[in-house]
């Protein structure tokens, strides 16, 4: 096998990415088909691991499958604007807006719930009332 070609396993142990994700990524378009060996191992090159450590990162920032392969389309003209990309990060970025005040609605009812409790008998705990009441609890929640 010459020196810049990897099995999956070694791609894996380089990128960090488990085998079964490289697999998957391949399989969904994020990696081109790998090439075989005579033993019908799949092989990856160094673009495929630069591919990998691109796709890693973008994961963790949230970023869905077609994003990542337009934003990997992209980078492989870098001569173009980068007004897609620009867009595509904004479009993630109100996502992440949303899930934000998500959960800042959560949180501040449950610390209501947590404050009208403060430890008294079950029979007047605002936990469990707030939760059995599931129309109150969805209906807060909704409005955020």
């Amino acid at each position: 096998m010459p020196k810049d070609e990897f099995t999956i396993g070694e791609a894996a142990r380089q990128s960090g990415v488990k085998v079964p994700t490289i697999r998957y990524y391949e399989q969904i378009g994020l990696l081109p088909v790998a090439s075989r060996s005579e033993g019908n191992r799949r092989l990856y090159d160094r673009p495929d691991l630069g591919r990998l450590a691109f796709i890693r990162p973008a994961r963790g920032l949230g970023f869905a499958g077609g994003a990542i392969r337009t934003l990997l389309s992209l980078q492989d003209d870098p001569d173009q604007s980068c007004a897609a990309a620009d867009a595509i990060a904004k479009a993630r970025l109100v996502e992440v807006d949303k899930r934000i005040a998500s959960l800042n609605a959560l949180r501040d009812e449950l610390k209501r719930m947590v404050k009208q409790c403060e430890s008294g008998r079950i029979g007047d705990c605002r936990v469990i009332e707030t939760l059995a009441d599931t129309t109150h609890v969805h209906g807060r929640l909704a409005e955020a």
